[in-house]
């Protein structure tokens, strides 16, 4: 499990101003982010717009981030869902070849029990071939994962880590206090990150890292002196990423660093020209020519 401590990065899907996939800008995201020493992909999150995107097309992203990576990362692939069986249907028919696990976030919109939510990932958990990292982010499923629930599936074989992102600290404690030993405890917040360590946690699968994973790298590995002064680096720009929904920041972020385009799709918008402002300014700022 030690090849899921650090940086993961919730990669971004690149489009074209039509809407269609951008593969060469998926290409340079991918050299971009394995260069700036990240430590594995996370395929298909929420932050690569997986929602608006096609069973086929969601085929052809993890094919090319495959063939991309080539073997140099290992590759967290996100499968899951609100209905147990479709995501259990999606297990079976998925080839999981070159993926190390899924990332399966928590039944969304539906509001799940504890009891449920337990039986849930128990049944997913059951039934992967590979293993599973649980994903709490109350902010969009509109039901939090207690510690008790994560807890309580810590202890099954094939779940090895938890992303948390709830926000809550003292949950996190909870959770980091009675864990397994070698079960990950991930924080799904950028800015919680280096917290996040102290308690006894092993890294975290950023949004932002698409566009710094160098910053992140120092973060997650660097001394305590490089690690504090790095995460202090994105204090200022980190709350742009998510002022108009995610990606749409950090899609802007890798457009002013020529990247890949900042186009997303519907009901997603580019950013407005009042936060394109920003965020160009805070990037110029930071990469004076």
């Amino acid at each position: 499990m030690n090849q899921f401590k650090g940086t993961g990065v919730a990669l971004v899907t690149p489009f074209h101003d039509d809407c269609s996939i951008d593969f060469s800008g998926l290409k340079k995201l991918i050299d971009h982010v394995i260069n700036g020493g990240v430590d594995y992909l996370v395929v298909l999150g929420t932050t690569g717009e997986t929602a608006t995107l096609t069973a086929s097309e969601k085929k052809q992203v993890l094919k090319a981030c495959l063939e991309y990576n080539a073997g140099r990362v290992p590759v967290v692939y996100g499968l899951g869902g609100n209905n147990t069986q479709n995501v259990l249907n999606d297990i079976s028919s998925t080839d999981f070849t070159g993926i190390s696990a899924i990332l399966s976030v928590s039944p969304f919109y539906n509001k799940p029990s504890q009891a449920g939510i337990i039986a849930h990932y128990t049944a997913i958990a059951d039934n992967c071939p590979i293993p599973v990292i649980l994903y709490n982010v109350p902010g969009r499923t509109m039901s939090n994962m207690t510690a008790a629930t994560t807890l309580r599936l810590a202890d099954h074989p094939n779940i090895i880590g938890m992303k948390e992102a709830s926000g809550n600290l003292e949950q996190c404690m909870q959770i980091a206090a009675d864990k397994p030993k070698d079960f990950l405890l991930i924080s799904g917040d950028d800015l919680m990150t280096k917290a996040m360590y102290s308690i006894g946690g092993s890294g975290v699968i950023s949004v932002l890292a698409n566009a710094l994973p160098a910053t992140f790298k120092a973060i997650c590995h660097g001394s305590e002196k490089e690690s504090l002064k790095a995460i202090f680096s994105i204090l200022e720009i980190n709350p742009y990423m998510y002022q108009e929904g995610n990606p749409t920041g950090v899609k802007n972020l890798l457009m002013h660093m020529g990247i890949c385009e900042d186009q997303l799709r519907l009901p997603m918008l580019r950013a407005s020209l009042e936060l394109n402002q920003k965020i160009k300014f805070l990037y110029q700022k930071s990469n004076p020519a």
